[in-house]
């Protein structure tokens, strides 16, 4: 674990995903393999983000008797208006987020940024927005990429941003029941150096790990890259307080998980609300032993249907605890990547071809265990499974390699985006035997609205025993208008999962991009339901507007197709 604690990264810079020293490049035989295969080449022109003083922001709609109140709640030094604190709040990691602060558009930014140190304090914050009818969006590691934490205002006259990076600390350790108490505002690799000392772990590693908080993992129901060893994360929340504007409300910590009988479980209410219906201020977790002992492999399959099989058994016969922790099918397009950036790519490519693969689908795995005899016996049980359904060993360093840089990707997409590319991802689930029609509409979809000259990857990741996850990487040239290019390709790939039988979101959860699917797929009296919640804790409406919940009439019994939610 000490490898994921050695750096902890600085928030987010206000442009890109993370630390501008970790900016990650494609390699020049990328570049060419990609042109050569794709025709897909790096604008002429650099595309980086304009100066942090070219931004252009509005002036600040607050009026001064709401920041007079917010100022009260935490403190005058907790509550700014200044440019890089407004510019930093004024969207997440999404494309349409960062293409518009890099051309230095900050027109989606907050009135003010709110910092509150306690749970008390963000209660005061919350009815102090009510009384002066302020939009509240809450703010963790700003990692969504589906416009979770644009600041939409709706009706309101202004909206703020309230940042809970105050509250980060762990608050108690039960080391009998294994659990621990964690504030909101914890990054994942301040929850793993809190817990490490105890030999324990959250096991929890999405990839936006290093930045996303254990707040945002909640309310987005997020899924680590080692979900098939430790759970989802809501599979792993015990206990949850969240703050609303009509007070506070404490769910679960009696019982284990889900032991109790004691009417529908309401917690699950909050876990993907997206702060639509309070600010989570304490979490409660089921923590793990940390693993003493971990070993990659890597296997590559003829087809991507024969990986498909493996994977499946893998999950239905071997399930939690005995499958690897992290297993990963990724198809032929992917494959190519991960073999091109992996230092033993060309030799594996050689070796592969000679077994007859000339276009293998690369499974990449990782098991973990506190006994090195247990480890090795689950990797046995998994890999006579492998080679049963045509699988043949790869060398270990491609998994290695791209276990050593899994928290690298969305650092790729800024350095394409500075050369002109427009580049987009997009997850989904379904059942087992629906997976390679749901894999084969999405693929023709993307291409049908980017062009065959684009890049289109997906591998299959968080195995169940009824079925898996599919998360789709896309990139071609940008067109003269790339949030229109965005809008066209976002509906047209929403409408082909819907379609198709797919889940809008797997992990990435709703925002203000898949709004408007959510009708669909959980019905019209679902929708009411969730809206009356709403109107229960946040009768004002004022908690995270234009998020989850769609807009009246978009429903399945709407005559208006679905299309992207608009972001303002």
């Amino acid at each position: 674990m000490a490898n994921l604690l050695t750096q902890l990264p600085q928030r987010s810079i206000w442009h890109g995903w993370g630390d501008p020293e970790a900016k990650s490049v494609l390699p020049g035989y990328v570049w060419r393999a990609l042109k050569l295969v794709r025709g897909v080449e790096p604008a002429a022109v650099n595309t980086s983000p304009v100066a942090l003083d070219d931004v252009r922001l509005p002036e600040p709609a607050i009026d001064a008797d709401a920041l007079e109140a917010l100022r009260s709640a935490v403190g005058a030094e907790h509550v700014s208006t200044e440019r890089l604190d407004r510019v930093e709040h004024a969207g997440g990691k999404s494309y349409p987020d960062l293409y518009r602060l890099r051309a230095g558009d900050g027109s989606h930014a907050p009135d003010a940024v709110v910092f509150p140190g306690t749970s008390d304090e963000v209660v005061a914050v919350l009815r102090a927005c009510a009384a002066h009818d302020v939009a509240v969006v809450p703010f963790g590691g700003g990692t969504s990429v589906v416009g979770g934490v644009d600041p939409v205002r709706g009706r309101f006259a202004a909206v703020i941003s309230l940042d809970l990076r105050r509250l980060n600390r762990l608050l108690d350790l039960d080391e009998t029941s294994m659990t621990a108490v964690l504030q909101p505002g914890m990054r994942g690799p301040e929850v793993e150096a809190a817990l490490e000392p105890h030999g324990l772990t959250l096991g929890h590693f999405p990839q936006s790990f290093q930045q996303a908080t254990v707040g945002g993992f909640l309310v987005t129901r997020s899924s680590g890259q080692a979900s098939s060893g430790y759970g989802r994360f809501e599979e792993n929340v015990v206990a949850v307080k969240l703050a609303t504007p009509e007070g506070e409300l404490s769910l679960g910590g009696r019982t284990p998980t889900s032991a109790t009988a004691v009417g529908p479980k309401l917690i699950d209410v909050l876990i993907g609300s997206e702060g639509t219906l309070g600010v989570i201020t304490e979490v409660t977790m089921q923590v793990h032993p940390a693993p003493t002992e971990s070993e990659q492999a890597t296997w590559a399959f003829p087809t991507f249907e024969q990986g498909l099989t493996a994977f499946r058994r893998l999950a239905q016969e071997l399930g939690h605890g005995v499958m690897p922790d992290v297993s990963r099918l990724s198809d032929v397009e992917e494959s190519l990547i991960v073999l091109a950036q992996a230092s033993t790519g060309i030799p594996a490519m050689g070796y592969l071809g000679l077994r007859g693969m000339k276009h293998p689908c690369l499974g990449v795995f990782q098991w973990e265990d506190t006994d090195v005899a247990d480890l090795a016996a689950r990797r046995k049980r998994a890999e006579r499974i492998l080679k049963a359904e045509g699988g043949r060993k790869a060398p270990s360093s491609i998994a290695e390699h791209w276990m050593s840089h899994r928290f690298r990707g969305p650092y790729q997409r800024d350095h394409l985006m500075d050369r002109g590319i427009f580049v987009e991802t997009l997850e989904t689930a379904t059942m087992w035997s629906n997976i390679p029609h749901l894999y084969a509409k999405v693929v023709e979809a993307i291409h049908a609205s980017v062009g065959e000259k684009a890049v289109v990857q997906a591998h299959v990741s968080h195995l169940y025993d009824g079925g898996a996850s599919l998360y789709f990487t896309f990139f071609s040239a940008a067109e003269t208008d790339p949030l229109a290019q965005w809008s066209r390709v976002k509906c047209t790939v929403g409408d082909a999962i819907a379609a198709a039988g797919g889940t809008i979101s797997h992990h990435h959860a709703v925002g203000t991009d898949h709004r408007p699917w959510v009708g669909e797929e959980i019905g019209d009296l679902g929708v009411r339901i969730l809206r009356a919640v709403k109107n229960e804790l946040d009768p004002s409406g004022i908690l995270n507007p234009g998020k989850l919940l769609p807009d009246a009439g978009n429903t399945p019994d709407s005559a208006a197709s679905p299309g992207p939610a608009e972001r303002d």
